[in-house]
C-alpha cells in the first residue's frame, strides 16, 4: 500500500496556489485526473478500492466528474454494476439524475476521488436517496481532512477512504 500511496503522490502532487472546491485556498493539489488517466495506476487503485466495498452493495454511483472514472474501475474489478451520478439532473431526453444502471430501492455506494469537506456529496446523496436510492456509504481514493469525514457521519454516511492526505504524505517521504 505504501508503493501505491507514493505512485500517486508523486504522480497528482501539485504545489501553487489552488482554490479549493470548498472555497478554501491551499498550497498543494491533488489533481485527480493526473491519478484517474493512468490506466495501470487506476487499475491497482480499483483493485485495493474493492476491499472497501461495504456487503451488499448493489451500485457503485461515481460522482460526476472524478468520481467517474474511479467507479468505473471499480465496477469492472469487482462485478458490481456502476451508475453515474450528475452533479443536476440534465434537463433533456431521459432528464435523469444517475445515468446508467436503475438505482431506484437499491443500496448504493457513492465512488468519489477526493473528499474534503463533504459538501458535493452530501448533495448528491440526497438526490439519490430522493430518487430512491439507499445511500450509507461512501468510498473515497483520498480523504483529504477530518472534516469531510465528521460532516458525511452528520449526514448519515460512513466514509471509506484508501488513504488519508497524511498517509500520502507519509508514503512520499516528504
Amino acid at each position: 500500500m505504501n508503493i501505491l500511496a507514493k505512485a500517486i503522490y508523486e504522480v497528482s502532487h501539485l504545489t501553487g496556489e489552488f482554490l479549493l472546491r470548498s472555497g478554501k485556498v491551499s498550497n498543494e493539489y491533488f489533481d485527480k485526473y493526473l491519478f484517474e488517466s493512468q490506466p495501470k495506476l487506476l487499475s491497482e487503485i480499483a483493485e485495493n478500492l474493492v476491499k472497501l466495498i461495504p456487503p451488499g452493495t448493489e451500485v457503485l454511483a461515481g460522482l460526476e466528474l472524478g468520481g467517474v472514472p474511479v467507479a468505473t474501475a471499480l465496477s469492472l474489478k469487482s462485478n458490481v454494476p456502476a451508475a453515474f451520478v450528475r452533479k443536476k439532473a440534465k434537463d433533456y431526453a431521459t432528464r435523469k439524475l444517475a445515468e446508467g444502471i436503475d438505482i431506484k430501492g437499491k443500496r448504493v455506494c457513492i465512488i468519489e476521488d477526493i473528499v474534503t469537506t463533504g459538501g458535493q456529496v452530501i448533495l448528491s446523496a440526497k438526490d439519490l436517496r430522493d430518487a430512491g436510492a439507499i445511500v450509507t456509504d461512501v468510498i473515497t481514493v483520498i480523504e483529504r481532512n477530518i472534516e469531510g469525514r465528521m460532516k458525511l457521519e452528520e449526514a448519515g454516511l460512513q466514509l471509506h477512504s484508501l488513504f488519508t492526505m497524511e498517509e500520502l504524505i507519509a508514503a512520499s517521504g516528504q
